[in-house]
């Protein structure tokens, strides 16, 4: 049993190589067949792993705004339009974070951000162009901000107006070349405060979300929201926040809960249009639709080209019919039925199908590594999507190939032997 197993094992490695070795006495013609196939796996890898990357990256991005988060900012104007809408609203507040929470059902907690405009960052050991953010103590786990070293702000911070500091990865290191930052004393602006935490890093590829600022934060230093109002110096007129975050228990209610949050704020600034509502959920559905007419449009593309590789397939084998009558004829004198040589014919075309899959893959991961070299973008990759796509070249492959096996199957075995 194993004997007879071992020898039909050789005997189909025998007809596979045989096959393989048919094709490679016509490189020319076997290699442009195969430029079709190559093109439409290698558009479909490399759009499966530019989107995938994309995709990747945008969850990354939109985690920082928190994907069950409503975000409102206030807008900014210039001299005069600012000193007119002054006179019916007082801009964003705490307070207007305060009553959008207990107006929203399912809202559960909310951080608020004043950012200072800062002049000096300085340590005994090095300077930086760090940012300075008076945040209120929930702000950490509302933007996902993972301390790195130390602590966040707590609120006991807020309520002493204690000068305490959390730095951003990249401000620490700035700050503090050569060593640790927990502990020391940093100067922002002209304020002295201790470092009790470092961030950190979320090495984000891009600054903005769908036209929505990021927060920088690797850059940026968080000083308690009461410490920043009372010592360090704002502009007249300025919003007493720049932009607070609502939670949501609920994803589903996000949409129901940011029409409630407009009329709130509506209500309160009285009908003067000085904030804006940012939903990081819908923006993330958007980017995700941009995403998909993208793939649509890359699908097309691929699959034209696997077309013109399947029509170049039947094209190179009904050549290869045609100057191999006498193969055929004398194959089919020897005995050989209709289904040995459709048999052989297919074995080609699945050799032709997937030398151009492997390659096609090849040809894609160089494209799309190319695409982000160039552009900036990220790559992933999933195996399932490029396993569909050599599937479907080979099944194309195969389908265009039955035509010309069946017509080698049917030829006159006495008129095949006699053709030229």
């Amino acid at each position: 049993m194993t004997s007879n197993t071992s020898k039909n094992w050789r005997a189909n490695l025998a007809l596979w190589r045989e096959a393989l070795e048919e094709l490679s006495r016509r490189k020319l013609r076997t290699g442009l067949t195969l430029l079709g196939l190559i093109f439409g796996i290698g558009a479909i890898v490399a759009m499966q792993a530019v989107g995938e990357g994309s995709k990747r990256e945008a969850l990354k991005l939109v985690q920082g705004l928190g994907l069950n988060n409503l975000i409102v900012e206030a807008r900014t104007f210039d001299a005069d339009s600012l000193r007119e809408n002054r006179n019916r609203s007082m801009g964003l507040t705490v307070a207007d974070a305060r009553a959008v929470l207990e107006s929203l059902p399912g809202a559960q907690q909310f951080a608020a951000e004043k950012r200072i405009k800062t002049h000096a960052a300085f340590s005994a050991s090095g300077a930086g162009d760090a940012q300075v953010s008076g945040v209120t103590p929930d702000y950490f786990e509302l933007a996902a901000l993972v301390p790195e070293q130390g602590r966040a702000l707590t609120q006991a911070d807020e309520t002493r107006l204690a000068s305490v500091v959390v730095l951003g990865h990249q401000a620490a290191r700035d700050l503090f070349p050569d060593g640790s930052a927990l502990g020391q004393a940093v100067k922002l602006n002209h304020a002295w405060f201790e470092v009790v935490g470092v961030l950190t890093d979320r090495d984000l590829s891009a600054d903005k979300f769908e036209g929505v600022q990021l927060g920088l934060e690797s850059n940026r230093a968080f000083v308690p929201l009461s410490t920043a109002r009372a010592r360090l110096r704002t502009q007249p007129m300025e919003d007493e926040v720049d932009r607070f975050w609502i939670r949501i228990d609920d994803p589903a209610r996000i949409a129901d809960a940011a029409r409630v949050a407009a009329a709130v704020l509506d209500q309160r600034h009285g009908g003067v249009d000085d904030t804006s509502l940012v939903v990081p959920a819908q923006l993330y559905r958007q980017h995700q639709e941009t995403q998909r007419i993208f793939q649509i449009v890359m699908a097309a593309i691929a699959g034209v080209s696997l077309l013109v590789g399947g029509i170049g397939i039947m094209n190179i084998m009904l050549a290869n019919v045609l100057e191999r009558r006498r193969e055929i004829g004398l194959l089919r004198a020897l005995g050989a039925r209709q289904r040995d040589v459709i048999a052989q014919f297919l074995r080609e075309t699945f050799v032709i199908c997937v030398l151009g899959a492997l390659l096609g893959v090849v040809f894609g991961a160089i494209v799309a590594y190319l695409i982000a070299t160039l552009a900036g973008w990220q790559v992933a990759w999933a195996p399932l999507p490029i396993f569909i796509a050599t599937a479907l070249c080979a099944l194309v492959g195969l389908a265009f190939g039955v035509y010309p096996a069946r017509q080698a199957a049917q030829l006159d075995p006495i008129a095949a032997l006699r053709a030229e």
